[in-house]
Formats: structure tokens, sequence, C-alpha cells
């Protein structure tokens, strides 16, 4: 179950109310929502026109790259997304600003009112709340994560979508979406709506047919990158053409070889929507302006990059599966710079650690493994030996990151460090280095 705090007593109370009131633990169907959301008066019929993603890695930054592509057509988006990072009202956006305190609380508490005896979800209660504040406040657009799945996310009650995506896909969350990479496929296919473009990736052929069968059986057309759209990195540009021309923007501001890949499925979602105009600089301004915390995110001077040297270098991750890992890997390749990389590295119960861990087996100098507080998390001392096991020979454990990091500072020198495996634990580091995400 997702954990959250807030320094407002008002939002506090309710939160504390929705955790008492919750089953504990994340439940599919859209049962559940579809009766709160009628006993607060059907919001999610009267929302702006929505742009529905789901994927296994890259929702999150696609979902970015969306935002700041609209905002600067002059447009103004509401945004849910999950999980936060430090604060609660991370999940809801309005018109470009994010939730506040004194808005947010009479919210939870209007919808845990009116539907407290439901056994609702965690995520279910956040997002009735979160389409009752868009449907109230004025917006031209709504980009909407999906939080589990597709299929059966909560999220999934958005009938008519202007447009619908699928991000990079993968394997996790089996214990919810199957064991295999069609299985996931399938329930991520099922945000497909009739007659609404389902715009994706190129994937494997398998995994594509999977996608194409639901989005069919939906009466979805399906919009493939290498078929009704192309990209490509030349240089320091990304070109982007379908049927209707082309566009050329700078690669994003987001640390990554994989980013140029999520802004162009952001620019091709709004290139096969019709509700919104966006013209063709607006798209270079996204991939310019996109902000997404906690995804190779390089830390600023604060309480923990003080720690280190000087000239250190700290950054980010949330990522906490296989593919994540290959990206990441392949980004710290390039920002490393040729100094030593450290690891920190703390992780859920329920992840592949050696998934996660074995690309970076070749680059890693050190690793520490640390807990992921408030969560059931892989013991350090597992960490570290799964680490060991994959060639990682200098490991050790610490209690917190801050430990981590004065280990690696008596070393000497100017490292490279990367904290990864858990968004949790992100926003934690975000918190203690005083970056909270705006």
């Amino acid at each position: 179950m997702d954990h959250a705090t807030s320094s407002d007593p008002a939002v506090q109370r309710q939160l504390d109310r929705l955790t008492m009131l919750s089953p504990g633990a994340d439940i599919l169907g859209l049962g559940r929502i579809t009766e709160l959301l009628g006993r607060v008066g059907d919001p999610h019929l009267r929302l702006p026109p929505v742009i529905h993603v789901a994927g296994t890695n890259g929702k999150g930054s696609t979902c970015a790259f969306l935002r700041a592509s609209i905002e600067a057509a002059g447009l103004r988006t509401h945004v849910y997304s999950s999980p936060h990072l430090v604060r609660f009202n991370e999940r809801i956006r309005l018109a470009g600003t994010l939730i506040d305190d004194a808005e947010l609380a009479p919210l939870l508490e209007e919808v845990l009112s009116a539907g407290g005896d439901i056994g609702a979800s965690f995520f279910e209660v956040t997002t009735a709340a979160a389409f009752l504040a868009f449907a109230r406040t004025p917006a031209d657009a709504c980009i909407v994560e999906v939080g589990l799945g597709g299929r059966l996310d909560a999220t999934n009650v958005i009938q008519r979508p202007a447009v619908t995506g699928i991000a990079q896909l993968g394997v996790d969350h089996q214990s919810f979406l199957g064991d295999t990479a069609e299985a996931i496929a399938a329930e991520k296919a099922g945000i497909a709506k009739p007659d609404v473009p389902l715009v994706t990736m190129a994937y494997p052929d398998p995994i594509a047919l999977t996608v194409a069968a639901i989005a069919a059986t939906g009466g979805a057309p399906v919009q493939a990158a290498g078929d009704a759209w192309h990209w490509q990195v030349q240089g320091d540009r990304l070109l982007y053409s379908d049927g209707a021309g082309t566009v050329e923007t700078p690669l994003p501001a987001l640390a990554g070889p994989h980013q140029p890949a999520n802004l162009a499925l952001a620019i091709a979602l709004l290139r096969h929507q019709h509700a919104l105009a966006i013209p063709d600089s607006a798209f270079a301004a996204g991939a310019r302006n996109a902000r997404w915390p906690a995804r190779m995110q390089r830390l600023s001077e604060g309480p923990l990059l003080d720690l280190l040297p000087p000239a250190s270098t700290l950054w980010l991750d949330g990522g906490h599966n296989e593919a994540a890992a290959a990206a990441v890997s392949a980004t710290v390749a390039q920002v490393a710079e040729g100094r030593p990389l450290h690891l920190i590295i703390g992780m859920l119960s329920n992840k592949d650690a050696r998934g996660l861990l074995a690309p970076f087996a070749p680059l890693a100098t050190s690793l520490h493994a640390v807990p992921v507080p408030g969560h059931e998390h892989h013991a350090p001392a597992a960490l570290a030996g799964i680490a060991r096991d994959l060639g990682i020979t200098d490991t050790s454990m610490a209690p917190d990151v801050p430990s981590a990091l004065r280990n690696i500072a008596a070393q000497g020198g100017a490292p490279a460090v990367l904290v990864l495996g858990s968004l949790y634990l992100a926003g934690k580091v975000l918190e203690t280095n005083g970056e909270l995400p705006a």
C-alpha cells in the first residue's frame, strides 16, 4: 500500500482516515471506483480532453513531455500521476499547479465521506479525488497516467479519451498482471477504446500481435512506431515523422538515451488526437522544458551532495525493474564520464533485485545496500550478496543513504554516485536533500 504523510494537519487527518478505511493492498477492478464516482456525481464524465497513458516504464516521462508540450502551446492541463515521491499533492496537478493543502483536505474528506463504506483502495480514492478536482477546475486537457496495468486500473473508467498510449513494455507487477510479457501487454492494451487511436511504441512481434488483438476487440485503431509514425536521433536533434509531416526538436533535457523514444511517443500522441491544437514549435519547447523528478535526476547542492568531496556528482533514479535497469545503466555510462561509479541501492521485497543489478555489474566500483524506510524491502545483506554474485566485489550495508555517502566520501576522489531501486527511497532522498517536487 502507498504510504502518505503531510505536514498539514487537515490533510493528515484525511490521509489517516484513508489508511484506516482502505483494504491495505492494491486491488484491481472497476466496480468500486465506478460506485465511488457515482456517489460524487460522476466527475470522470465531465473532464477536459483526456490523454490516457499506460506502460511498464517511461509512461511518467512521456506524461512529462506531454505536459510541457501542451503548456508550451499556451494551454492548461491537469495531470494525474503516481506514486508521489515526497508529498501526496504531487499526484494531482490542477491546470499546471500541484493541488494545495487547503483544497486537498476538503476534497479527500468529501470523497471519503461519500464512499468510506465501499472498501475502495488508496489508489481508487485518490483517483476519485483527482477526477473530482479536474471536473471542477477549468483546463484545456487532462493527462492521466495509469496506476497499475490498464484494463482493470481505476483510471480506466474514462469512457472517451481523446487518445490513448502505451509506453515501453516489460515484466513487472507479475502477481497482478501475469508472468509473461504478452499477458502484461494484454492488460496494458485494455485501455483501448472504440474509435480512439491507441498510440504505441514498436514492440517485438509477439507483444505487438497481442496489443493489436486487444485493440481490435475494443475497436481501437493502433498507431504504432515504425508503422504509423517514425523517429530517429540525428546528432543533437530528434526527427519525428508521420503521415501529416515531420517535426524536429532538440534532444530532451531529461537525461538518458531512452528519453528520445518517450519524447517521440508524446509527440505521436498529440499528433494523433484532434481535441487540442498543438503547433510544432511546442514540441521543441516540450523537449527542453520537461522535468520528471527521480528519473536520472542530478541532485543539486544540499545536505546529501555536501557529504561528498568537491566535484562529485550525485544522481537519483527510482527505477526498480530489469527494463529500467537497462535504460539507466546506459545513461550512467554517459554521465559518469570516467569517474568511479558507486551505487546505493534499496529495493522493495517484491522486486527482482538480480534483474535490476545485473546491467550495473560491469560499471560499479562499489555497492552500498540500504533499507527502504517504512516499506517491506530486500534485506541489505541479501542485496549485497546478490551484487557479489554478479561480480561487484566491494559491497557493504548502511543504515541509510547519508551513511552510505559518508562511506563513499571516505574513499576520496570525486566519484559519481547513483541512488536507485525504489521510488519510495528516491522520495526520501529528495526530501533529505531539500529538493521537493514542484
